[in-house]
């Protein structure tokens, strides 16, 4: 049996989204939204170091993704890993500091790439950016798919996800709630509930099914409103989902903005 594969999700939600993948010799963030302090913090309490580090993955541009860039790649000589598109909006954003050089190592969409023992599959997903992106991330023993954000499952992304054993999925909102929440405007829930929005937990219930199998271990659900989404309500409704079709086997964990889920280990094939 070879060496394991991990995640610690760090913290998701739209204030900000960070994610550890590990092996015993490679360590990758996936996204890096929350303050650099609080991504070194969250690392320590899980015995990591900032330092230990072997590269950032971008799935897309937006702040709640990319907000400790600057502040980490000005510390640590990261290399940071984006297609061209997504590349382009952080460097030309206004609000960012040109002063950081950030060492971009740049890869296209649907072609896999490594990083150490880890094997990285970008795929195309539905979402109101340049050109986001989420991840396979496997080494030899399993793999850990992720999709912070997307509009909806398409069958590019179900059929990604399917060789995964553990997968962090987007339950944004419960549909009820975001349609009475009165201080978001009309057009803004429409852009939420858009096809390139934001899953619901309807939606993450529907591709937690189609991705069950005896292969499937964990379900981390992802990016949870503060104010359009409960955590129960989402636990419940894909778990409920997952034991209607048999696979009670599967964990379903609900990811914090404000600490860390605990870790996952997957040490091999299903």
């Amino acid at each position: 049996m070879g060496v394991g594969i991990q995640i610690t999700v760090l913290g998701s939600g739209s204030a900000g989204n960070c994610a550890l993948v590990e092996t015993e010799t490679t360590r990758v963030l996936v996204d890096a939204g929350l303050s650099a302090r609080q991504i070194s913090q969250r690392l320590a309490s899980i015995g990591r170091r900032i330092t230990d580090i072997h590269g950032i993955l971008l799935t897309h541009e937006h702040s709640d993704h990319i907000r400790a860039l600057g502040v980490l790649c000005k510390a640590n000589d990261y290399g940071v890993y984006a297609n061209r598109l997504t590349a382009e909006a952080v460097a030309e954003d206004p609000d960012w500091n040109a002063k950081v050089r950030i060492s971009w190592r740049l890869f296209t969409t649907g072609q896999p790439f490594e990083i150490g023992d880890l094997t990285i599959e970008p795929f195309s997903v539905p979402h109101d950016a340049y050109d986001p992106v989420g991840f396979l991330i496997r080494n030899q023993t399993n793999a850990i798919g992720i999709v912070t954000d997307l509009g909806h499952a398409t069958k590019l992304v179900i059929e990604r996800l399917k060789t995964a054993g553990a997968v962090v999925i987007e339950a944004n909102h419960d549909l009820k709630l975001l349609q009475e929440e009165t201080s978001r405007p009309w057009a803004l829930k429409q852009r939420i509930m858009s096809r390139h929005g934001h899953m619901s937990n309807e939606a993450a219930a529907t591709l937690a099914g189609e991705l069950a199998s005896e292969r499937l271990q964990h379900v981390l659900l992802a990016h949870l409103s503060r104010d359009c989404n409960r955590p129960e309500l989402a636990r419940d409704m894909v778990s409920r989902k997952l034991r209607q079709i048999g696979a009670s086997h599967v964990t379903v964990t609900v990811t914090s903005q404000d600490i860390p889920t605990a870790t996952i280990s997957l040490n091999g094939k299903v």
